[in-house]
C-alpha cells in the first residue's frame, strides 16, 4: 500500500510539475529544406513572354493555358480525359477521407455527450412487491489535453487534407499534360502519315514509268526491279504509319473516353496544327518554380503532419487528465407508490499515469520519428527531381530551337534537289539509283523536320508539368478558412 501512495504522489507532481513550467512536447521541425539551386543552369528558351497561369484547381482557368494553342479541340479533349479519369477520382476520394479524418481528429479535442435510457422491472427484497423503474439521462467525458496529444492529432490531420487537395490539382496537371501529348503525337503521326503516303505515291509512279521503259527496252531490268522495290518499301511504311496513327487514336479514345466515330469526326474536321512559338514562362529562381508544383507542396505538408504525429505519440507518454459527468431524471413504482428519481454527478476527475506498457509507447514515438525522417527524405528528394525535370525540359527546349532552323533548311535543300534529280531523271539525265538516293535522303530531312515540332510540344508540355501547371499554393488565410 505505500509503494501504491509513493507512486500516486510522484504522479501527481509530475503532472502538477508539468502544468505549473507550462512545457510543451518538443517535436521536430515540420520544415524541410528544398536546397534549391540559386539559379537555373540550362538555357531558358527565348521569346517566353507569357506568365504561367495559377488554376488552383479550377478547370475553366486551367484550360487557359492549353487555349493559347488556338485548338478549341485540344481543350474539349481535356476536359472530356479529366471527366472520365479515374485518377482524379481516386483524388477526389483521398480529399473526402482526409476531410473525414481531420473531423474526427478535430473532435477528439471537445466533450462527448451521449444520451441514455434504462427500464427495469423485478422483485424487491420484500415478498410479493414488484417494482418497475425507469430512467433517462445525459453523460458526458473530456479528456484535457495536458500536453498537446490530441491537437498534435488534429494538426497531422489537416496537414494530410492539405496535402490531398494538392494532389487533386496535381492529378488534374498530369491528366492535362498526358491528354496534350498524345493529341500531339497523333497530329504528328498524321503528318507523317501524309508524308509517307506522298513518298509512296511518287514511289509508284516512278516504278510504273520504270516498267513501261523497261518493256520497251530502254531501261534494263534490274533498273525496274528496282523501282518495284522501293514502291513497295514506300508502300509498307505508308501502312506501318497508319496503323501508329491508329494506336495513337486508340489511346486518345480510352483516355477522354469518347466515342471513337465521334472523335474521328471530330479530328478529320479540325486541322491539325503544332505551334511553334514560346508558350510558358520560367520563374528566374528555382525555388520560385518549386512553390508552383503541387506535388512538392503535398510532399512539404506530409512532413509536417510526420512531424505533428511525433508530437502525440510523445505526449501519449504522459499523464493523461479525464473529467466526466452525468445527469438524469427517472421514476421508480414500487407497491403502487411512485417516486421520481433524479441524479446528477460531476467527475470523477481522473489522472491516468503510464506506468509500464511493455515499450508500446516507446516503440510508436521512434516508429513516428523514422517517418518523420522518411518525409524528410522524400520531400528533398522530390525538390531535387522537380528541379531536374525542369531543368531538362530547358535543355530539350533550347536543343529543339537551336535546330528548328537547321532542320527546315535542311528538308528545303533536300526537296528541292529531289525535284531536280526526279526532273534529270524524267529526261534521261540520272540514273534510278541517284533518284531514290535522293528520295530517301529528302524523305529523312521530311520526317525529322515533323518529328523536331513534335519533340518541341513535349518540351512545353513537359515544362508546363515541370512548373506545376502555374498552380500556386494557398495563402494562410485559405488554410485558415479550411480548418473547423
Amino acid at each position: 500500500m505505500k509503494t501504491h501512495r509513493t507512486l500516486l504522489a510522484a504522479g501527481l507532481a509530475t503532472a502538477l510539475a508539468a502544468n505549473l513550467s507550462g512545457c510543451a512536447v518538443p517535436t521536430p521541425s515540420a520544415r524541410a529544406e528544398a536546397l534549391a539551386p540559386a539559379q537555373w543552369h540550362a538555357p531558358r528558351p527565348a521569346g517566353d513572354t507569357l506568365p504561367p497561369l495559377p488554376h488552383n484547381g479550377d478547370l475553366a482557368t486551367l484550360t487557359q493555358w492549353w487555349r493559347q494553342f488556338n485548338d478549341p479541340l485540344l481543350v474539349e479533349l481535356i476536359e472530356a480525359a479529366q471527366g472520365a479519369s479515374p485518377t482524379l477520382a481516386s483524388a477526389r476520394s483521398r480529399i473526402e477521407q482526409a476531410r473525414a479524418t481531420r473531423v474526427a481528429a478535430s473532435a477528439a479535442l471537445l466533450p462527448t455527450l451521449d444520451a441514455q435510457a434504462t427500464a427495469q422491472r423485478g422483485n424487491t427484497q420484500l415478498p410479493g412487491t414488484t417494482a418497475s423503474s425507469a430512467q433517462v439521462g445525459l453523460q458526458t467525458a473530456w479528456e484535457i489535453d495536458l500536453f498537446g496529444a490530441n491537437r498534435y492529432a488534429g494538426d497531422a490531420a489537416q496537414a494530410r487534407l492539405e496535402g490531398a487537395q494538392a494532389s487533386w490539382h496535381e492529378a488534374r496537371v498530369a491528366v492535362a499534360a498526358e491528354t496534350g501529348n498524345q493529341y500531339f503525337s497523333l497530329r504528328t503521326c498524321e503528318k507523317q502519315l501524309a508524308v509517307a503516303r506522298n513518298d509512296a505515291a511518287s514511289r509508284a509512279e516512278t516504278a510504273r514509268l520504270a516498267d513501261l521503259s523497261a518493256k520497251a527496252g530502254f531501261t534494263a531490268p534490274a533498273s525496274a526491279a528496282l523501282a518495284r522495290a522501293s514502291a513497295a518499301e514506300g508502300s509498307a511504311r505508308a501502312t506501318q504509319q497508319r496503323a501508329q496513327c491508329e494506336v495513337d487514336l486508340k489511346v486518345l479514345v480510352a483516355l477522354t473516353g469518347l466515342d471513337e466515330p465521334g472523335l474521328r469526326g471530330k479530328l478529320a474536321a479540325t486541322p491539325a496544327v503544332i505551334p511553334h512559338t514560346a508558350l510558358h514562362s520560367v520563374a528566374s529562381i528555382p525555388a520560385q518554380a518549386l512553390m508552383q508544383r503541387p506535388d512538392l507542396y503535398q510532399a512539404g505538408r506530409e512532413v509536417a503532419a510526420a512531424s505533428a504525429e511525433v508530437g502525440s505519440t510523445r505526449a501519449q507518454r504522459l499523464p493523461r487528465l479525464s473529467l466526466s459527468g452525468s445527469v438524469a431524471a427517472g421514476n421508480v413504482r414500487s407497491g403502487g407508490v411512485s417516486n421520481d428519481a433524479q441524479t446528477w454527478s460531476i467527475g470523477p476527475l481522473a489522472l491516468t499515469l503510464p506506468l509500464f506498457d511493455g515499450g508500446r509507447r516507446a516503440a510508436n514515438v521512434d516508429a513516428a520519428q523514422a517517418r518523420y525522417t522518411e518525409a524528410v527524405a522524400l520531400y528533398q528528394a522530390r525538390a531535387r527531381q522537380a528541379v531536374r525535370e525542369v531543368e531538362e525540359a530547358l535543355v530539350q527546349l533550347d536543343s529543339s530551337a537551336l535546330r528548328s532552323e537547321d532542320a527546315r533548311v535542311a528538308a528545303e535543300g533536300y526537296r528541292a534537289s529531289f525535284t531536280g534529280t526526279e526532273a534529270r531523271y524524267k529526261g534521261g539525265l540520272a540514273s534510278l539509283v541517284e533518284l531514290e538516293d535522293a528520295r530517301r535522303t529528302a524523305l529523312a530531312a521530311e520526317t525529322a523536320l515533323v518529328g523536331l515540332q513534335r519533340e518541341r510540344m513535349a518540351a512545353w508540355i513537359a515544362l508546363y508539368r515541370a512548373a506545376g501547371g502555374g498552380w500556386m499554393p494557398p495563402t494562410a488565410s485559405a488554410l485558415a478558412e479550411q480548418k473547423p
